[in-house]
């Protein structure tokens, strides 16, 4: 896995370095935005499960874990890999220009959150506090591998209750920023639980693919069971219907406001070759996975279920894309060599960094009291 990672990311750069060369910085910029987006929301999706879990308990949470800490584990790592998109300001955001804002009322409005400084420090503010928190979580764990301390569940409970109220928060700015201030004339209030229902999609879909990838081989292969596989994929469901339920409440607020603001967020994704990205959306994002994941039989079987989870985290980039692209590319759907390298750019350094991170922990947490549960799941 790590040299798979490896790999895609020499792989990615040098795809990205020519697609810089041909199409340019500006380009470069706006592909960026997206991958690091879907990739970092991979990481942020993996440490608001850990906190669920460490809350709910469940065996499906225990043969998840390591591979959910291994991904958070990455954060530092990977909060510097914004770099480029704080260096990028100017060609990512219209609000960033003095001269556009000199000439428009509501950018003028906008401008004491909307401005270069403060969405820095809002920046630096939301990062600190993300790696603070997977730093917690993950060294308390390594901690509970140690010593076995039964007061750590209660710490990691207290944790997450806290955890869970501020991931909320700082996602939900943060996509705000990143994303939805692409165009600073647009607005939703739906936009940071879609967010954060997509990251817990993308993050579930990525463990459910890792666990299924280990389970072929000793110690996992005597652990996992079609049980704990049969738990992952009701959830995988369930994190699937909660985001198209997200989406299609967005679509029907705007919709049935007819608001002259809003509504042409949907109708630019409507013409132009989007209306194709705008139907595989709704189609392979959510029709054709759900449709598969109704069966009990594909939930229990690793094959079956390894295929619709890595689907899944294609169709996550393809809707990351959908958010952002039209809003630079107004004029008609614009692929470029770049939509498809810095995806597998960020992605490869990501997964390096991952199974680096996993591969120095036991892939199960040996000391945590729900252990044994999970390990008899089958029983009952």
């Amino acid at each position: 896995m790590q040299r798979v990672g490896m790999g895609a990311a020499l792989f990615g750069v040098v795809l990205t370095i020519i697609g810089f060369v041909l199409s340019g910085q500006e380009r470069f910029f706006q592909a960026y935005l997206v991958a690091y987006t879907f990739v970092f929301g991979i990481i942020l999706g993996s440490m608001a499960l850990l906190m669920i879990q460490h809350l709910t308990g469940g065996a499906w949470g225990i043969v998840i874990r390591r591979p959910l800490e291994a991904a958070v584990r990455t954060m530092p790592i990977m909060t510097v890999l914004f770099l480029p998109i704080a260096l990028g300001i100017h060609d990512i955001y219209h609000w960033s220009h003095a001269d556009a804002v000199a000439t428009d009322p509501i950018l003028q409005f906008k401008e004491p959150y909307l401005n270069t400084t403060f969405f820095l420090v809002r920046q630096v503010v939301f990062f600190a506090i993300w790696n603070i928190i997977g730093w917690m979580l993950t060294s308390w764990s390594a901690e509970q591998d140690r010593s076995g301390d039964l007061g750590l569940v209660k710490k990691f409970s207290i944790l997450s209750g806290a955890g869970l109220v501020i991931y909320s928060l700082t996602v939900s700015f943060a996509m705000i920023d990143w994303t939805m201030s692409v165009n600073p004339h647009w607005f939703s209030t739906m936009w940071g639980p879609l967010y954060m229902a997509g990251q817990g999609l993308s993050a579930f879909a990525f463990a459910v693919t890792v666990v299924i990838l280990l389970s072929q081989t000793a110690p996992l292969n005597r652990v996992v069971t079609s049980h704990h596989l049969h738990d992952l994929g009701k959830f995988l469901f369930a994190f699937l219907m909660l985001h198209a339920y997200l989406s299609f409440s967005q679509f029907l607020i705007i919709w049935s406001a007819n608001v002259v603001e809003e509504i042409p967020h949907y109708l630019i994704r409507w013409d132009g070759g989007y209306q194709y990205v705008s139907a595989f959306i709704i189609i392979g994002h959510f029709i054709v996975p759900y449709v598969l994941l109704l069966s009990r039989d594909t939930k229990r079987d690793f094959k079956r279920l390894r295929l619709i989870a890595i689907w899944i985290l294609f169709a996550r980039v393809v809707d990351y894309y959908w958010h952002v692209a039209p809003e630079f590319h107004q004029e008609g759907l614009r692929l470029g060599i770049l939509d498809f390298a810095t995806p597998v750019a960020v992605g490869g350094v990501f997964l390096a960094l991952f199974a680096s991170n996993l591969k120095k922990y036991a892939l199960l947490p040996l000391r945590d009291p729900g252990l044994p549960k999970a390990l008899a799941h089958h029983v009952h």
